[in-house]
């Protein structure tokens, strides 16, 4: 008789395929070995981040009627029987990384049980189809996780506190940016007495990571520390440093015409990606290409004028 996962589970397993591997490629031979057709898995695109190709290959499936039931119900008792993530272990931020895939593994076994299987196969696609029409933030996972980063920076932004207080919160949203664009953050961390907000990786570049939620733009003096401690790092090392004031014109214009080593975003670029405007990465790319042709480390993608 055909059975059915339900919705929750559903997401709950798109979430856990997410997080469970780093590389994609380990992703791929694991949905491999639970029976994922390597035909469908070839029709996704393997260039887009990991949360995009989990939520095309689910609306692949639902499209399957016949192997979608034998290959959800695969992949769920697989995932669910995960008890071992030494391999995220070994990566930078390693433990962060093992956290999120146990607790995402953990609320798919809550889910997951005998209670949750039930009759017609057929129910699950018509339910699935329904909600993605009801809700927009159900299209797509990788834009219902966008919009639960946005929902979190506007409760930051409404809390009141000092700079310290506001800029750390302004750190954990930027952190769940960079893991959605598939960056490899890392989570603030302190080298021989100096704080570093975060860090993350693009196109094989190392970027320092600084948020700053002060009352007054930027003066030189804050830009001027932030490349000191990018100075003392590797030297294919950028930095990017976000105001949510804004910057000093000085102070933009005296680390500009020369060999640039930082990028500058303020709260105009923020919500630029947080109301989908532009893809993170490709601000970030437009900024280092701007950088690269003028020598101007402030280039705002959408100007305010």
């Amino acid at each position: 008789m055909p059975k059915r996962l339900s919705p929750q589970a559903i997401l709950a397993l798109q979430e856990a395929l997410a997080v469970i591997y780093h590389y994609k490629n380990d992703l791929r031979r694991f949905l491999l070995s639970c029976g994922v057709d390597a035909a469908l898995l070839s029709r996704l695109d393997w260039t887009e981040y990991k949360r995009r190709i989990v939520a095309d290959l689910f609306e692949l499936l639902l499209n399957e009627k016949n192997l979608s039931l034998e290959v959800l119900t695969s992949l769920c008792r697989d995932v669910a029987a995960m008890d071992n993530f030494s391999h995220l272990a070994t990566l930078e931020d390693g433990p962060r990384k093992v956290a999120t895939a146990q607790a995402a593994v953990t609320e798919l076994r809550r889910l997951v049980n005998r209670h949750e299987i039930q009759e017609e196969e057929e129910k699950l696609v018509a339910e699935r189809r329904k909600r993605l029409r009801d809700s927009e933030t159900q299209l797509d996972a990788f834009q219902s996780k966008l919009l639960q980063i946005r929902s979190l920076f506007h409760t930051v932004a409404a809390n009141e506190g000092g700079p310290q207080k506001r800029g750390a919160e302004l750190e954990a949203v930027m952190n769940d940016i960079f893991s959605l664009f598939d960056l490899d953050p890392k989570a603030s961390f302190r080298i021989k007495g100096e704080q570093i907000d975060g860090a993350f990786t693009l196109d094989g570049t190392d970027y320092l990571f600084e948020a700053k939620w002060e009352k007054d733009p930027l003066d030189r003096a804050a830009l001027d520390e932030f490349v000191s401690k990018i100075g003392r790092k590797l030297d294919n090392t950028l930095g990017l440093l976000l105001s949510m004031s804004g910057f000093m014109p000085n102070a933009v214009d005296l680390h500009s015409g020369r060999r640039a080593t930082l990028l500058l975003m303020d709260h105009y670029d923020l919500q630029a990606v947080l109301e989908q405007r532009i893809d993170f990465v490709e601000m970030l790319r437009r900024k280092r290409r701007h950088a690269a042709e003028t020598g101007s480390v402030f280039f705002q993608v959408y100007p305010t004028v």
